[in-house]
């Protein structure tokens, strides 16, 4: 496989492609579908944008309007909303703006977030907010019974609103699940995997292919035949070794995008959370999340020696964004050559940390940690993928019918690094865009045309290979020789092939179509950028860099595209704009 080519650091303002030769499988190897059903727009995912999109969708379509149908890898509540501790962002409190949080949201997207994007998010972010407490989200009150807001790393205000203390994603969860089920038309499948897209003559939706995990009539792969397709499928965590991202978030919606010929951007910006709890080098999967809403409450991080190293580095210090939180504690890591810091929140007491963060303490004491007492080991995880399938302003991505909204979406409102708690608002704002636009635009119905992507697939066994690969060369350091050797040993694991059609060949391909895209941008950009972190290019480079990298498929083989675009969020005055004052 032929090494991307970085190409000259000169000014170039008009779009140039970079590098062209990953073959990857076009389509996934699959059964033949025994069963087809039909629904007017199937909404893939089950998590806030994916729920917010359905509620929507039946609302704006009416009783005539046309079917709505739910596809979810799992249960309903399976998905990563449910995991979201800290909060939601928005300017709900006295005295803030939706113009303050358009700058926060700028300042921490390192100059390359759609300014016109971020500012849908946050002008429609209270409207929205509002709207889901109206559908029977509770969210947490003070004394007076006004929202009880906090503050998270990035923020000028306390502008986050949470539930349950430390539960708001589960809250969320619940009210959309209850609403759902107050809405019987909408129709939901459930513990099946979205294959592939089914494409048309014109190369747009006209169906998509399914495995569903079950027994009876729709057990097995099958077809729905449909006139749109909205991806809600979340973030492509597994990609890693160690994540805050559930078992299911293998990247299926991104790479069957990808496949069928939208466009993947900024798959190179992959958040790390910094306070991830540090369970011992050898664990590995799912791993507890200590949100930045502990810090937004005074909790603050020390080393070995109890000396706090974030003073000096951002005027927010333990509450800077979170990728230069992430890099000031991999830095005293390697300075100190130890494995994890600490986050000391011994201050709160019993009481606030079972008020506030109830989740957070019992899973601690779970693992041998009582908050209370002990320091808490920490370090940063992969947390959250703000690039993905490019869209619109209104979730419209390049294939004809094909929507995206959430994780699984690159909207532009996070840049290179995400803002804290703006995720669940662009599922929310997005979702309704979607909803507002996809009734007066739907396709006619269309035969499935014959396919001729090439078909593969990649044994399941690879798959730990895999997550070491992208853990060790394309984690949070990366430079030139681990990302080399990172695209050799993922170009050898792509030549394997395997017979067996299952569920764990079919993640494990998806994965690998997304490590070699995520690995070909982390290569090609040589600069530090918010959450990209280059050891061999430590400084940001807008003069070179400002700019997008797109990747696409055709006929199986990837090309990536550099964009040009002027940085939004004013002049660099750094190594990385995100670690000075805005």
């Amino acid at each position: 496989m032929p090494l991307p080519t970085p190409r000259s650091a000169e000014v170039i303002d008009a779009p140039v492609t970079l590098h062209v030769g990953h073959r990857l499988p076009g389509r996934l190897a699959a059964p033949d579908p025994g069963w087809t059903v039909t629904a007017d727009v199937v909404v893939i995912g089950s998590g806030i944008a994916g729920l917010t999109a359905a509620l929507r969708l039946k609302e704006e379509l009416g009783p005539e309007g046309g079917k709505v149908l739910v596809v979810t890898k799992d249960r309903l509540a399976a998905g990563s909303t449910r995991w979201a501790q800290g909060g939601i962002a928005a300017a709900l409190g006295p005295g803030d703006t939706p113009e303050e949080h358009e700058l926060d949201t700028l300042v921490a997207g390192a100059g390359a977030c759609d300014a016109e994007a971020v500012r849908a998010l946050v002008t429609e972010g209270p409207a929205a907010v509002h709207e889901l407490i109206a559908l029977g989200a509770q969210f947490d009150r003070d004394p007076a019974g006004e929202l009880s807001l906090t503050r998270e790393g990035g923020h000028h205000r306390d502008r986050i609103a949470h539930a349950g203390g430390d539960a708001t994603g589960a809250e969320i969860q619940r009210a959309l699940i209850e609403a759902v089920g107050r809405a019987p038309e909408i129709e939901i499948i459930k513990r099946a995997l979205a294959v592939d897209l089914v494409l048309g003559a014109d190369g747009g939706v006209a169906g998509v292919t399914l495995h569903v995990m079950g027994e009876g009539q729709r057990d097995g792969v099958g077809m729905v035949r449909c006139r749109a397709v909205v991806l809600a499928s979340g973030g492509l965590g597994q990609v890693f070794s160690q994540t805050t991202n559930p078992v299911v978030s293998t990247g299926d919606g991104m790479a069957l995008a990808l496949r069928a010929g939208a466009t993947l951007r900024d798959l190179e910006f992959v958040q790390f959370h910094p306070t991830v709890m540090w369970l011992g080098a050898d664990s590995v999967g799912q791993q507890p999340l200590i949100s930045e809403a502990v810090r937004g409450e005074g909790a603050f991080l020390v080393d070995d020696d109890g000396q706090r190293f974030m003073q000096g580095q951002h005027e927010l210090a333990d509450l800077a964004p979170r990728d230069v939180v992430a890099k000031a504690i991999m830095r005293r890591m390697m300075e100190t050559g130890r494995p994890h810091m600490w986050l000391d929140a011994r201050h709160f007491g019993e009481e606030k940390w079972q008020r506030r963060f109830p989740t957070i303490l019992a899973t601690c004491r779970s693992h041998g940690v009582d908050p209370v007492t002990d320091l808490i080991p920490v370090a940063p995880a992969c947390h959250y993928a703000s690039g993905g399938v490019l869209t619109d302003l209104w979730g419209r991505t390049d294939v004809a019918g094909l929507y995206a909204t959430g994780e699984v979406a690159c909207s532009g409102v996070h840049g290179a690094n995400r803002l804290a708690s703006n995720s669940l608002l662009e599922g929310l704002v997005f979702s309704r865009r979607i909803a507002a636009v996809l009734p007066g635009e739907l396709r006619p119905w269309s035969e499935p045309s014959y396919d001729a992507r090439p078909v593969g697939l990649v044994p399941g066994s690879v798959r730990r290979e895999l997550q070491d690969v992208m853990s060790t060369r394309v984690g949070v350091l990366r430079h030139a020789a681990g990302l080399a050797e990172a695209a050799d040993r993922l170009d050898r694991l792509a030549a394997g092939t395997t017979e067996t059609v299952d569920l764990d060949a079919w993640e494990t391909t998806n994965l690998l179509t997304l490590a070699s895209a995520l690995a070909d941008a982390a290569t090609l950009r040589e600069e530090t950028r918010g959450s990209h972190w280059r050891e061999d290019f430590p400084e940001r480079d807008d003069a070179a860099w400002s700019g997008h990298l797109d990747i696409t498929m055709r006929d199986g083989v990837t090309g990536c595209t550099f964009v040009p675009a002027a940085p939004t969020d004013g002049p660099a005055t750094g190594p990385d704009s995100s670690e000075t004052t805005p």
